[in-house]
């Protein structure tokens, strides 16, 4: 489509559309500015929406019951802003580069797993009295007198065995011995 030249069905040729931004686009600007909380590509995005709107719509520029379509297209933009806002609220937020640099970085599912084979090779090594004190207290979560009983042997040899076990792991384990303390 050329300038000066309206299509046959009726929509806005592009010089009015030219003069509708020429005329009103720096108010509708301000307002979807403000609107936008200063974000100026979404309120420039909302301008070129708008205008959109009343290239679709040309029936509404034409209207003889005003004497601008300044309110028309402050109206449009408004509610277009608005639908953003809800849009944007209806999703998780948006995150930055700045978020992503200072994020955590975990380790994956392989990292983990060669861990797991790490220690179990490890705490083969142990000696038996040694092993079952540690898979019951640290791999199954038993209490020092829950453990004592299970095995039939005082609370105190419980702590011990669990002591020695630990520093043998973190002698066999060093790269894990921070892991351990």
């Amino acid at each position: 489509m050329t300038a000066g030249m309206t299509l046959m069905n009726g929509t806005t040729a592009e010089h009015e559309l030219a003069a509708l931004q020429r005329e009103h686009g720096r108010p509708l600007f301000a307002l979807l500015l403000r609107l936008c909380d200063g974000d100026r590509q979404r309120a420039e995005d909302l301008v070129q929406e708008t205008l959109v709107r009343a290239w679709q719509h040309p029936e509404a520029l034409r209207a003889d019951d005003f004497d601008s379509v300044r309110p028309w297209l402050m109206t449009v933009g408004r509610r277009l802003a608005i639908d953003a806002r809800r849009a944007r609220q209806a999703r998780p937020p948006e995150v930055g580069d700045a978020v992503l640099e200072n994020a955590r970085v975990t380790s994956d599912h392989a990292e983990r797993a060669a861990a797991a084979l790490d220690v179990r090779k490890a705490v083969k090594t142990l000696t038996p009295e040694h092993r079952e004190v540690l898979v019951l207290v640290y791999f199954q979560g038993a209490s020092v007198a829950e453990t004592a009983a299970a095995l039939g042997i005082p609370p105190g040899t419980v702590k011990s065995r669990a002591y020695y076990a630990l520093r043998a792991l973190r002698r066999v384990l060093p790269g894990y011995a921070a892991d351990l303390r």
